[in-house]
């Protein structure tokens, strides 16, 4: 059985919202050749999997799937950011990359719901809460360094700002997906 390690746990959630500021430039370049009807059929299969999710409430709001749909979530992630840069980019690459984000997006709700009822005092919440926003406002901050910092150099191209970008947030995706690991650990049932 695994518990949650608050401080550790927090300082995942931290890096995982440092990642999310850093990403939120990045969508918008990388949907751009996705039809809008896309977005239809994704926010159709999205609702229709927080249902499913939400049927399963009574059987996953504990840490031992915290911890395993946290890392699917991240390495989901990973593998899209990583198939990103080592493909060329074409619409598939685009529909591919919106497959990932959206699965991840499937769990969003649990995994508030689950870190809430887990971690279970208002002292703990406001201390995540505090770090998540922080994260997120640094990460946000970062981002748009880094993409001043590239057109200085000439990289003027958006696409290949975001491909530059990505090495970067590769980089983070791995310390978040280390930090998850360090969140939990075996108790005595």
């Amino acid at each position: 059985m695994l518990t949650i390690i608050p401080e550790q746990f927090i300082r995942y959630k931290f890096m995982n919202s440092l990642f999310l500021g850093l990403s939120v430039g990045v969508i918008f370049i990388l949907y751009r050749p996705l039809e809008p009807s896309i977005y239809s059929i994704g926010g159709v299969l999205l609702a229709v999997g927080m249902l499913i999710i939400a049927r399963f409430y009574h059987h996953i709001l504990n840490a031992e799937w915290l911890f395993r749909i946290s890392l699917l979530v991240e390495f989901i992630l990973l593998m899209a950011m990583l198939y990103f840069l080592a493909v060329p980019y074409t619409y598939q690459t685009a529909l591919i990359i919106y497959i990932g984000y959206q699965i991840t997006f499937v769990f969003g709700s649990y995994l508030v719901r689950a870190e809430t009822l887990l971690l279970g005092t208002d002292t703990l919440l406001t201390r995540l809460d505090t770090a998540k926003q922080l994260g997120y406002l640094l990460g946000m901050g970062i981002s748009y360094l880094f993409y001043k910092v590239v057109e200085h150099f000439g990289v003027t191209d958006n696409q290949a700002q975001v491909y530059d970008l990505h090495f970067l947030l590769v980089f983070i995706e791995v310390v978040v997906i280390v930090l998850i690991f360090k969140s939990f650990q075996k108790s005595a049932a």
